[in-house]
Parts: C-alpha cells; structure tokens; sequence
C-alpha cells in the first residue's frame, strides 16, 4: 500500500491542536472576535509552521504517491483551508453543514422506497416540515399534534400561518 504514515501521523497531531484550540474557544463561549484573536494568537502560527513542513515534506516525496497527493491538494488549497482564522464567524470544517443536510440525503435513499412517487412527495414534504422545525426549535410532536387539529377550521389563505417557522404554540 501507497502509504506515509509517519507524515500522515505528524499532519493529523498538528490537526488535533487546531481542534483543541475551537474546542476552548467553544467550552470559554467566546464571541466571534474573541475567538478569531485566539485563533491568530495560537492556530495562525500552528498553520503557519505546518505549511512549512507541507513543502518541505512535498519536495522530498513522489508526487503521485498518496501523500504526495494529498500534499499537494492541501498546498493548492492553503489559503481557503486556513481562511477560517481570519474570521471567528468562521468554522474550522464543513461538518455542521453536513449534519444538517445528512437527513435530506438519507430521505432521498429512502424515497426510492416510498411506494409510489406521491408517497415519495408526501415523505418529501414531512422531511421539510421536520427540518424547518429543528431550525426553529419547535417540538415537532406539538406542532403536528396541534395543527392537524386546527387546520380543517383554518382560513386556506393564512396557512402560512401554521407552519413551523410561523407557528405559534398554543397556551394550555
């Protein structure tokens, strides 16, 4: 196997100190501005020092090797991997988007299944309903619950009104 794992191991330590620091910034709750003079006091230079090593350790490898390439891609993508520092507002990866948009993919598995394509549109647009209600921190159980029985009494040109982003719960 294609394989560097010393370099590989040296690459992925210095990662982790770049995730400890967004952890910190994270357990402190710091604002946006305080944590991107965390992320120039103590992640710029972590990067910095790293890049380094990438060319370095870029020029005494084979290029097309696996580490070779992946040196390579990362070198190429410098400024937009380490674009983060300069803004607190900014995440260190794309894993909060792809959590958010993993349920669309998984549904979209299983609208395949669904019976028939209105089944699929059906679970389609409960999906969407779910989702619009995580956003805005409703109870999906109280909000179905509640608009399933309002809505046959409800005036067809204010439905807008009982959708999640909308709704406001009933007082008990």
């Amino acid at each position: 196997m294609d394989n560097d794992k010393e370099r590989a191991s040296y690459v992925l330590t210095e990662m982790q100190k770049l995730y400890a620091i967004e952890q910190c910034g994270r357990v402190q709750s710091l604002s946006a501005e305080e944590l991107q003079a965390l992320r120039e006091q103590q992640a710029v230079p972590i990067l910095e020092n790293l890049k380094a090593w990438m060319m370095d350790a870029y020029s005494r490898v084979v290029p097309q090797s696996t580490i070779g390439k992946a040196l390579s891609y990362s070198l190429q993508r410098w400024d937009k991997l380490s674009r983060y520092t300069t803004d607190g507002r900014l995440q260190i990866d794309n894993n909060l988007v792809e959590n958010a948009i993993r349920p669309v993919a998984i549904g979209r598995k299983n609208y395949l299944f669904a019976g028939s394509h209105d089944g699929a549109r059906r679970a389609a647009m409960l999906y969407s309903f779910m989702g619009t209600c995580k956003i805005n921190k409703v109870n999906p159980f109280e909000w179905l619950r509640d608009i399933l029985i309002r809505i046959p009494n409800h005036p067809v040109n204010k439905l807008e009104e009982l959708l999640p982003n909308n709704w406001v719960k009933p007082v008990s």
